[in-house]
């Protein structure tokens, strides 16, 4: 499934991916992809519908209960890392498609390929250490464990990070045995696309990897929805997250929702600046602020607030927003709705009063018809103003000091959100104290992993969701246990 490259202006047709071929929308619609570095249309796909999720999820049904099942988990595990070295041979070419559709500067689509690679490498190599346990009962009978995979798995990818999250999704829903259907956004999802066609040429059975795109509200619902999965997994907003699981609840089956964050970095006096400073910005401009982990909300001790404002101005003053292949510090946001989305937020802040300590600018040569923002630091940010407490999914950073350490927790965890969180401090005792007191799914100390590696389970408390991805401990997530005992005397 060799992929000609385009002549400059030409718009390439994708397709989806079911049963092992590529697909048009069985109704023959499609929609424009649009990228955000300038506006063109530069591609399209298939607006997928209900009957196009149907012909998915039957192909996943049979592959499930066929060839697929008929693999050992070594088999299952070889597939996957030979998927690996196939996405490493192609990481450019992914990395140039990911950054296109998304925005996103090309060396963070580098990561994301690089990411998606390991992802498939983890879960290569987990494959065949899932293991159940014998349990000791009454004499006469021995009782044991074993792990099961759940089925047919419906995935709801987003935009922001379509490659690493089908990662995260793919590598360990296949591992643990079942098969999947993706329905990538409309927004970005051609990584996703070649990614499926990448598992054929890998091996993988027909049927054991579909991807279908559309709208959310026709595709997405239709496969939340869908009678004939056994899961869903979903990554986005809380107001979507709450639809896919209620359709999914009708079905009585389970859900792992990531669905964002407001999410804190606690700075306190003795904290090294030096090392925390680069690493405090980073978190937020990553992906243009794109991001559920980011570090929107820093905290910092009020000894030290005037100075550390001054250095984080300093730095924001200087980010520059351009092109995606201008790899500069930030990249366009993903699409004119939510630059506008952004753009108001910021506003909205600014009526209210909230100081601007400093913002960014945007590239001379940028394209206008992309979909730019600059960064925006906020300081000091009232703890009523409505940007301290709402997920602005860009990059917007808001900073207010605190006295002591009993009220940098009850600030950092003032927040509906609990997915990610940083503590900055020489105290050992502290630092401890911190992690176990915020609410968050991942806390990181003395370094800020905006959702951390491939090996460390990532998810959410409150709003941000439940259930864990990445590491070992998703394989679980797709999995059930089954009890069997033996009857012996």
């Amino acid at each position: 499934m060799e992929r000609a490259k385009p002549a400059s202006g030409e718009i390439t047709l994708w397709f989806g991916i079911v049963d092992g071929e590529r697909r048009e929308a069985i109704g023959g619609e499609r929609l424009d992809v649009v990228a955000p570095s300038d506006g063109t249309v530069f591609a399209s796909i298939p607006r997928g519908r209900e009957s196009d999720v149907d012909a998915a999820v039957a192909a996943a049904r049979a592959a499930f209960t066929g060839p697929w099942a008929k693999l050992s988990a070594t088999e299952r595990g070889r597939l996957l890392t030979k998927l690996a070295g196939v996405v490493t041979a192609h990481t450019e070419e992914l990395a140039e498609l990911e950054s296109r559709d998304t925005g996103k500067p090309i060396s963070q689509g580098r990561a994301d390929a690089v990411a998606l690679a390991r992802y498939f490498e983890f879960y290569g190599g987990s494959a065949d250490k899932l293991m159940g346990e014998t349990i000791p009962i009454s004499t006469g009978y021995t009782a044991m464990t074993i792990r099961e995979p759940l089925g047919v798995v419906a995935s709801i990818v987003p935009w922001n990070y379509p490659a690493q999250i089908l990662g995260r999704v793919a590598g360990a829903s296949l591992a643990a045995g079942n098969t999947l259907v993706v329905k990538p956004a409309e927004d970005a999802c051609l990584s996703v696309i070649r990614v499926a066609e990448l598992a054929l040429e890998a091996g993988f059975p027909a049927g054991v990897f579909n991807v279908v795109t559309g709208l959310g509200a026709e595709a997405g619902a239709a496969l939340a929805g869908h009678r004939d999965i056994d899961y869903v997994t979903f990554t986005g907003s809380p107001e979507v997250g709450t639809l896919v699981q209620q359709a999914a609840a009708v079905n009585h089956v389970g859900c792992t929702l990531e669905l964002g964050g407001k999410s804190p970095q606690v700075v306190f006096a003795d904290a090294d600046l030096e090392a925390a400073l680069p690493v405090l910005v980073k978190a937020i401009i990553q992906n243009g602020g794109q991001t559920c982990s980011a570090g929107s909300r820093i905290l910092v001790e009020r000894p030290i607030f005037d100075e550390v404002v001054a250095r984080l101005a300093e730095r924001f003053s200087r980010l520059v927003a351009g092109p995606h292949d201008a790899d500069l510090d930030l990249g366009p946001l993903v699409s004119a709705k939510q630059q506008a989305r952004v753009a108001a937020r910021v506003a909205a802040a600014e009526a209210e009063g909230v100081p601007v300590a400093a913002r960014g600018t945007i590239a001379a040569n940028a394209p206008a018809g992309g979909f730019y923002q600059e960064a925006v630091v906020f300081a000091p940010v009232p703890r009523t103003a409505a940007i301290w407490h709402e997920e602005v999914f860009g990059p917007v950073l808001c900073v207010t000091p605190f006295d002591d350490e009993a009220e940098a927790i009850d600030l950092a965890n003032a927040t509906p959100y609990g997915l990610v969180a940083g503590v900055w401090t020489a105290d050992g005792a502290r630092q401890m104290r911190l992690a176990r007191a915020v609410r968050a799914g991942q806390v990181f100390v003395n370094g800020y992993g905006a959702g951390g590696g491939v090996e460390l389970p990532f998810g959410g408390f409150k709003r941000s969701g439940h259930g864990r991805e990445k590491g070992f401990e998703a394989l679980l997530e797709f999995t059930a246990t089954k009890t069997i005992v033996l009857t012996h005397g």
